[in-house]
């Protein structure tokens, strides 16, 4: 083989081989993508007549309509919850964007649903501009109203602009880590090993948000 062939080969596996890492996070595979370029149809909500595929320009998202839907939840949890079809994850990474499209002050939030079980069993995280035992929390709903596991006291810092999130979780050791905007300091942490493997999910507690690029990196 000629040396030019040669450099050629080993710049196309060096190219290969960066976007396969650019696929896996924290060595977890890529397991499920979504930029609501074609509809919502690979999410279950917990009311489609709170959700919409919003025009954002040229782009596409997926959001809530209003800001508490029809969904009652049998314990105090949130009302706006979109899972993801057909995946259950133990150890993950979720990142996305999120837009927050209507400001509530203190309590303007997202959340994030891991570990889902049923509707009265699963771990969100709420990240709500000013934390209190209700709000900027990572929260625990076990057949109970929702208890926090953190005692967080960082402010999530909202805008009206797109934002990044990034939760990380592992099972075995229980830890949940939880990014805002910077990816490598965790906005907040905890531990807890109640629930393992289970659905996973975005929406708000009872707020207004756009979303995109959802990707999960996960075991199964």
């Amino acid at each position: 083989m000629k040396s030019g062939h040669v450099v050629c080969l080993i710049a196309l596996l060096a190219s290969v081989a960066m976007a396969a890492r650019a696929e896996t996070s924290h060595d977890l595979p890529l397991v499920f993508s979504d930029d609501f370029e074609q509809g919502a149809d690979r999410w279950e909500t917990t009311d489609d007549t709170a959700w919409q595929i919003q025009e954002d320009g040229d782009n596409k998202a997926f959001g809530l309509n209003r800001r508490v839907s029809n969904y009652k939840p049998e314990f105090r949890s949130p009302h706006n919850i979109a899972l993801v079809k057909d995946l259950e994850v133990s150890d993950f990474v979720i990142r996305f964007r999120v837009k927050s499209t209507l400001d509530t002050g203190g309590h303007r939030d997202c959340c994030v649903f891991f570990g889902y079980q049923n509707p009265s069993q699963f771990y969100y995280v709420h990240l709500g501009a000013q934390p209190d035992p209700n709000s900027g929390q990572i929260m625990i709903v076990d057949r109970a109203p929702r208890t926090p596991l953190t005692d967080n006291k960082n402010p999530t810092p909202w805008t009206d602009d797109w934002h990044e999130v990034k939760v990380v979780r592992c099972v075995e050791s229980g830890t949940i880590e939880v990014y805002f905007d910077d990816m490598d300091k965790p906005l907040m942490t905890a531990t807890d090993k109640t629930f393992g493997k289970g659905r996973i999910g975005i929406g708000s507690f009872d707020d207004m948000n756009d979303f995109d690029d959802v990707k999960v990196f996960g075991r199964k």
